[in-house]
C-alpha cells in the first residue's frame, strides 16, 4: 500500500505496502498493564498475534475476572493518517488458552494476556537489533545474520531513539513525492517516541525503520527518533521480513 508518512518526525534535521509476511492508537491506560522487559533469545521463533474479533479483552493476568482494558480491531495507523491496520500484538509467553502479549500502544513496553481463540497465530524466527552506541542495526534469520549496516540514529541530547524491545506492525511503500525523508519503504514499529506525541498531519509519534535519500546521516545521531537505513537494505528487508519481527533497541 502506498501511503503518505507521518512517522516521528524521522525526516530529521536533513533534509510501505502492507504485506502479511512489516502505527497505531494512543489509548489512555486506566489500568496500566505489565511492562516487559525482555529480550528474545538468540534462535527462538517469534509468534505474531493478529485479532480476529472487532476488539479484544487484554487482562492484566490469566487469573483476573475482568479484562484491563480492550483494544479495538483494527487500529488506527499512527504513520498514514486516515489509514488502518489489523491488531497486531506479538507474543511473549504461550499458557495454552492464554498468551501474553506486547501491546503497540504508549506506555512503551505495555503488555497484557489474550485469550488464544481470539488471534490468528503465525510465527517465524527472524529478529533484529538496532545498536545506538555503534548506529548499527542487526537483522538475523534463526543464528544466521540476514544483513548489518550502519544506521542514522535519534538525535540524543534532543530526541533519542526509544530504547526497548518492541515489533513491527506495518509496512509502507512511501509515495514518491516523500521518499527524501523515508526511502522507498517503512517499517512502523509498536513503540513510541517519548519526545513526540504527535507528528506531521495525524501521527501519533511512532516509531520507525526506513530508508533515506541522504546516506550522510548514516552512522549518525541525526533524526527525530526513527532509525534510517540505506535505501538498498530497507528494500532487501521489505521484500523480505514477515510482521512480527521483534526489534530490540539499546545502548
Amino acid at each position: 500500500m502506498v501511503m503518505a508518512m507521518a512517522l516521528v518526525g524521522c525526516g530529521g534535521g536533513n533534509d510501505p505496502r502492507d504485506a502479511a509476511r512489516a502505527p497505531v492508537t494512543t489509548l489512555s491506560p486506566t489500568v496500566a498493564p505489565e511492562t516487559a522487559t525482555s529480550t528474545v533469545p538468540a534462535t527462538s521463533l517469534s509468534t505474531l498475534a493478529t485479532a480476529r474479533e472487532p476488539s479484544v479483552d487484554v487482562y492484566a493476568s490469566p487469573v483476573q475476572p475482568e479484562p484491563a482494558r480492550q483494544l479495538e480491531n483494527p487500529q488506527p495507523s499512527g504513520a498514514a493518517p486516515g489509514s488502518t491496520y489489523p491488531l497486531r500484538m506479538l507474543v511473549v509467553e504461550d499458557r495454552g488458552d492464554w498468551l501474553k502479549v506486547l501491546l503497540p500502544i504508549r506506555p512503551n513496553g505495555s503488555s497484557g494476556w489474550v485469550r488464544r481463540n481470539v488471534v490468528d497465530l503465525e510465527s517465524h524466527d527472524y529478529r533484529a537489533v538496532v545498536e545506538l552506541g555503534e548506529h548499527r542495526i542487526t537483522v538475523w534469520k534463526g543464528d544466521e545474520v540476514l544483513l548489518q549496516e550502519p544506521v542514522g540514529v535519534g538525535a540524543s541530547g534532543r530526541t533519542p531513539t526509544t530504547q526497548g524491545l518492541f515489533y513491527t506492525t506495518e509496512l509502507f511503500e512511501v509515495l514518491p513525492d516523500q521518499q527524501g525523508a523515508y526511502g522507498p519503504y517503512a517499517f512502523a514499529l509498536s513503540g513510541y517516541s517519548e519526545i513526540h506525541y504527535s507528528f506531521g498531519e495525524g501521527g501519533t509519534g511512532v516509531l520507525g525503520i526506513h530508508g533515506t535519500n541522504d546516506p550522510s546521516g548514516l552512522g549518525r545521531d541525526v533524526s527525530n527518533g526513527c532509525i534510517r537505513m540505506s535505501n538498498a537494505a530497507i528494500t532487501k528487508l521489505a521484500k523480505t521480513l514477515p510482521l512480527g519481527v521483534p526489534v530490540e533497541i539499546k545502548a
